[in-house]
């Protein structure tokens, strides 16, 4: 993994769409994560995942790692992961037995669970039905979570509990709240 040598005392979960990958926001918060040191945790597949893992790899960093949680095929198919998972930029997949996502986010064969409890903060992007809930999840769970989309319309179906911010300055200022740093 060229540029960065150990794990960074700081994990940032970054949910978003699995099939849109709104890379302009995207790169912005992969960028940014880089740059602060913290590792990056996804979900390790497409869209969302695919774009912030691809910029947090190619940004120059001392610390971190690009962690994805990856979902298996089916919950007959326990061992074999989901196709399209890990994406080429994850560097440290963890293979689940959990096969739930989407509608059924919540459910406890949701790696769902583990993208939250696994990180200190979580950025949401736009997304659907999945993101919606890792969202619910972050605050059942009480983990400091924030909304990224400056079109609201992109992000109406998540609580509205959830602060919103517009820009990348705000989701900076939002880690910077929470002390989330190398």
């Amino acid at each position: 993994m060229p540029g960065a040598s150990v794990l960074a005392a700081h994990t940032v979960g970054v949910m978003g769409s699995g099939t849109h990958e709104h890379d302009t926001l995207a790169r912005g918060v992969g960028r940014l994560l880089a740059r602060r040191g913290v590792n990056l945790l996804t979900g390790g597949g497409p869209g969302v995942m695919l774009s912030v893992c691809r910029a947090y790899v190619k940004s120059p960093r001392t610390r971190g790692v690009c962690i994805g949680i990856i979902p298996c095929a089916s919950a007959s198919e326990p061992t074999r992961p989901k196709d399209g998972y890990p994406n080429e930029f994850v560097e440290l997949p963890i293979f689940t037995h959990l096969p739930y996502s989407g509608e059924r986010g919540q459910d406890a064969l949701s790696r769902n669970h583990i993208n939250v409890l696994s990180s200190d903060a979580v950025i949401a992007l736009p997304g659907e039905d999945g993101t919606a809930a890792e969202v619910s999840l972050a605050l059942t769970y009480g983990k400091p979570v924030v909304v990224y989309s400056p079109d609201p319309g992109l992000v109406s179906r998540f609580s509205t509990l959830v602060p919103r911010v517009s820009t990348l300055g705000e989701v900076e200022e939002y880690l910077d709240r929470w002390d989330i740093t190398d």
